[in-house]
């Protein structure tokens, strides 16, 4: 069967981005991979030889955008790229090597791609760039702040471009997911309450991509934390 979109997913390596994959192709996708560990790439690719691109860089290193450019020439065109690369560290002494990780993945590699693919999609007149930003990004914390920002950092960006997108009067969508907890590897041995599984995960994300949302939550009761976060005085916060 031809593949009618094309899709590109940053960070499919693992957790979420991995099993959206498999959604995407399910779909009637041809789909572009990005990670850093080429035999995991490899094995994904497997079973879906004609239906998959595989990319093996390192988005805190390499040329982003001329890695997404050669993926997009591979495919053949590009419809939807899908942000879902990420890392954060539970930091209770901080230090600032360990801070930065956080940054150099989430905010600055983040920025590159997300600005190569709005002024792309711009250019051809259409298309959707998806983010997983976080819950994370509606509040500090202590053990991770770097994390945090940079989620926070993450959806006001993405609202900037969604405006952008909404000026320019073309069919451009900007999509911000935002996962609570999910069982991936970034969140084990946590503490942790409605978690999701990586599938059901990324079953949701595609239902909400395909239904082209601004803004959305995995799962939706994530919303009610965001509400209660809006409405905690300063004074109680700082006790969290």
């Amino acid at each position: 069967m031809k593949k009618n979109k094309k899709a590109i997913v940053v960070g499919a390596s693992s957790g979420i981005g991995k099993e959206l994959v498999k959604v995407l192709v399910e779909n009637n996708y041809k789909v572009g991979l990005t990670g850093k560990e080429k035999d995991i790439l490899d094995e994904s690719r497997n079973g879906y030889l004609e239906d998959v691109e595989i990319s093996c860089f390192d988005c805190t290193i390499d040329n982003n955008s001329e890695k997404i450019i050669e993926l997009v020439t591979q495919l053949n065109g590009l419809d939807l790229l899908i942000f879902s690369a990420g890392i954060g560290n539970l930091n209770k002494n901080l230090g600032f090597e360990i801070e930065n990780q956080a940054n150099k993945l989430n905010v600055l590699a983040f920025t590159e791609i997300a600005d190569w693919s709005y002024r792309f999609f711009e250019k051809q007149g259409y298309g959707h760039f998806v983010a997983l930003s976080s819950v994370a990004g509606l509040f500090g914390y202590r053990f991770a702040p770097a994390y945090h920002a940079a989620k926070s950092y993450q959806i006001s960006y993405l609202e900037g471009l969604r405006q952008k997108a909404y000026q320019s009067d073309k069919p451009i969508y900007v999509t911000d997911i935002r996962p609570g907890y999910v069982d991936t590897s970034m969140s084990k041995n946590k503490k942790r309450f409605w978690v999701l599984t990586a599938e059901n995960a990324a079953k949701q994300i595609f239902d909400l991509i395909v239904r082209k949302k601004d803004v959305a939550y995995v799962s939706k009761k994530w919303q009610l934390v965001a509400i209660g976060l809006k409405l905690l005085p300063r004074w109680l916060r700082k006790r969290m």
